[in-house]
């Protein structure tokens, strides 16, 4: 567990549609491998959905019909694709997924495959906020939207009159690891710099903290 401390704010999801080469060193996410190229196509859309659990894709193999599938990302992060079996997908985008199954299938099933993967389904995501709100409870995340701390908060009803506003925790869970982000979101409601706004993801727990005055 480690505590740390907000500087910027996260990216928005956006995306929906990638082939394989969308994915390239340079717009590869950190954390992210990025697989090897082995055939060619366009970027079709923005590429920036972190695919999770729940996520219904539509796969699609140029001049191969028999192998166009629709598959959920299960709770382990993985896909069954033909021939090629158990994939794990999950913290890749769209385009980096595809790279991954045209790799795989390159290796040794066929000869210079195009992939093309979409998100027909975005799984359910939602934010925990409680402490000194006036509605704690669960809230659901528009589909690709983002939410920021701030507006978190507010759907939560705003602060009650025993809250710090100063002394705000996010838990997040990335990967294996928990994470605890500590925001003083007291200023960052009077800030507009890049210190103003912090972006909430699904599965965070937000808590409020009470005023020791």
């Amino acid at each position: 567990m480690c505590a740390l401390a907000i500087a910027a704010s996260l990216f928005t999801p956006l995306a929906l549609f990638a082939t394989a080469s969308d994915q390239s060193p340079a717009n590869a996410k950190p954390g992210v491998e990025s697989a090897g190229q082995t055939g060619g196509g366009g970027s079709t859309a923005d590429d920036d959905h972190i695919l999770r659990p729940g996520d219904l894709l539509e796969v699609k193999v140029f001049q191969e019909p028999d192998m166009d599938s629709s598959l959920r990302v299960a709770k382990d992060g993985s896909i069954l694709f033909p021939l090629i079996e158990r994939v794990s997908v999950g913290g890749l985008t769209p385009s980096g997924a595809a790279t991954l199954i045209q790799r795989l299938l390159d290796k040794d099933y066929l000869v210079n495959p195009h992939v093309a993967l979409r998100v027909i389904e975005y799984a359910e995501r939602s934010y925990t906020v409680l402490g000194e709100v006036q509605k704690p409870g669960s809230f659901d995340m528009p589909d690709r939207a983002s939410v920021s701390l701030l507006e978190a908060i507010g759907m939560a009803g705003g602060y009650t009159r025993m809250a710090n506003p100063s002394n705000v925790t996010v838990k997040r869970k990335v990967k294996d690891q928990e994470l605890i982000y500590h925001v003083n979101a007291k200023k960052m409601a009077a800030s507009s710099g890049p210190d103003s706004t912090f972006e909430i993801e699904p599965d965070d727990v937000i808590t409020v903290s009470e005023s020791m005055f």
